[in-house]
């Protein structure tokens, strides 16, 4: 069986069969796992070498969190078929990154927090429009950096229009 292990931003293959584990390309060696008793920690015997890792599941499939000798490592672990659907899917989705911030109702525009090239926290406010004599902060949903700014205070907005281009 061949697996995709994503480990941090790094990909490599390994092969599980009869004669052992594979990594990458390179010549099979021996593997044991064993669990200890009343411990979060398990044994990984590699070849010669032992290691003492701790694991903990996380959301998704495949995904885990180990901490290998004090280190933590963010990995991923699917079988070729599963890594392939999965980036077949991602290269389906839509854009990634920060949304921009479009006008949800008429209005117009109260205040411009941001400026071109300033960076902002996911949730952070950028635009305060007025609209039904109420105030409205509009919010960014990821962190980025401010793209362009396409309103001043005093502009009449429409539903939908850009105010402010992040990436």
């Amino acid at each position: 069986m061949r697996y995709v292990v994503q480990l941090n931003d790094e990909r490599k293959t390994v092969s599980i069969d009869s004669d052992g584990l594979r990594y990458e390309e390179g010549p099979a060696i021996s593997a044991e796992l064993a669990d200890i008793e009343g411990s979060p920690v398990r044994m990984v015997k590699l070849g010669v070498h032992v290691y003492r890792v701790v694991v903990e599941r996380r959301q998704g499939k495949g995904k885990y969190s180990l901490w290998i000798d004090g280190y933590r490592f963010d990995t991923e672990a699917l079988d070729e078929r599963t890594r392939a659907i999965r980036d077949l899917s991602a290269a389906n989705a839509g854009p990634t990154g920060p949304a921009p911030i479009i006008a949800p109702m008429p209005g117009l525009i109260v205040s411009v927090n941001v400026n071109p090239g300033d960076r902002v926290a996911a949730g952070q406010g950028i635009v305060v429009m007025e609209a039904m004599k109420m105030e409205n902060e509009l919010r960014s949903t990821a962190a980025g950096t401010v793209k362009s700014v396409e309103v001043v205070p005093g502009t009449a907005v429409e539903k939908g229009a850009l105010l402010v281009a992040l990436e």
